[in-house]
């Protein structure tokens, strides 16, 4: 349709991916989009914190850090770059893309939404054990260059003694650490009634090999699968907490999701706020109160009004009343 000429809705023909990178690092994510009139990109943010709202993002970004690239010639096609990563930096970054006229109108809603494509950065920090190919000093103290999952070790390993190599072998070097667990989300809210659902995740290795759920009261309740309301999902670096038909009294609270590997243990701390079912009526509510006031007072004020209030205003017609004369 585009070739022809004829108007036709936006779509994506490559949509950003997932990463993981360490602090002081860079990212960059891809997207590109068909259609016709040419679509518009857009990049938006929604971080990790509790009650984050998502936010586009400009070129020039936190601190001149972001840089957004788009050129529009037959399709649509932008390149988001952020540099020197950051903790704050972690969270879904989303492509939006629109050809509607008014997809930007402060008061008009456009007749063709947006359409969005999504993807999770994750960005660890760099508090790595210090492992790879290492070097002897002349007082014999080992030093060990960095490495990361993300920057692999290189194979073997080097004493030296001044510029010297003293020994040398091939036998590979290994990064593990234990678990750095993250909350999906750090609060969650839920209805009376419905199904709240909690997540966490290890971006880390070696993997999870057990995850366990806690309720966080004076003492960490453990929460066992399939006991009461609950029912625990995991499987490898994820793992889901289900609670059925929320209650605001027993469920309200913090629960903390622990991870185990080989090399020791994490956990995150998740938040959950259930509302009641009736709390999107309070402000109804509120404006019928207001109006049966409102009317019970003007009723109350119509009852008690003096006779002679009513007669004074007669006279002012010019009306007569029974028994008068002109």
């Amino acid at each position: 349709l585009a070739a022809a000429g004829l108007p036709s809705q936006p779509g994506f023909i490559k949509s950003p991916l997932s990463q993981k990178r360490l602090t002081q690092d860079s990212v960059e994510l891809y997207c590109e989009a068909i259609g016709n009139p040419i679509p518009e990109i857009q990049w938006w943010f929604e971080g990790n914190e509790p009650n984050e709202t998502c936010a586009q993002l400009w070129d020039g970004a936190r601190q001149d850090r972001v840089k957004i690239n788009a050129t529009y010639n037959l399709h649509s096609t932008s390149t988001i770059y952020i540099a020197n990563l950051t903790s704050d930096d972690s969270g879904m970054y989303e492509c939006r893309a629109s050809n509607d006229p008014d997809r930007n109108h402060l008061s008009k809603s456009p007749k063709v939404k947006w359409i969005r494509s999504q993807a999770n950065v994750f960005v660890i920090e760099r508090e790595w054990p210090l492992r790879g190919l290492g070097t002897c000093s002349d007082t014999g103290v080992l030093s060990l260059l960095p490495c990361s999952p993300l920057h692999p070790c290189p194979v073997g390993h080097e004493w030296m003694l001044g510029d010297k190599i003293v020994k040398k072998d091939m036998e590979p070097s290994t990064f593990t650490i234990p678990p750095q667990v993250m909350a999906y989300k750090k609060s969650e809210h839920g209805n009376e009634g419905d199904t709240g659902v909690l997540t966490c995740k290890n971006p880390s290795f070696p993997d999870v090999t057990s995850w366990n759920w806690y309720k966080k009261e004076v003492e960490d309740l453990p929460i066992v699968n399939g006991s009461g309301r609950y029912i625990i999902k995991s499987s490898g670096n994820k793992t889901e907490l289900r609670i059925l038909k929320l209650n605001i009294e027993e469920d309200t609270g913090d629960y903390h999701c622990n991870a185990t590997n080989s090399q020791g243990s994490g956990g995150a701390t998740v938040n959950l706020r259930v509302r009641s079912r009736l709390a999107a009526l309070w402000p109804f509510l509120g404006i019928v109160a207001e109006v049966l006031v409102l009317v019970t007072i003007i009723f109350i004020y119509e009852k008690r009004r003096k006779p002679d209030e009513v007669l004074d205003g007669k006279r002012c017609l010019g009306l007569n009343l029974p028994g008068e004369t002109k």
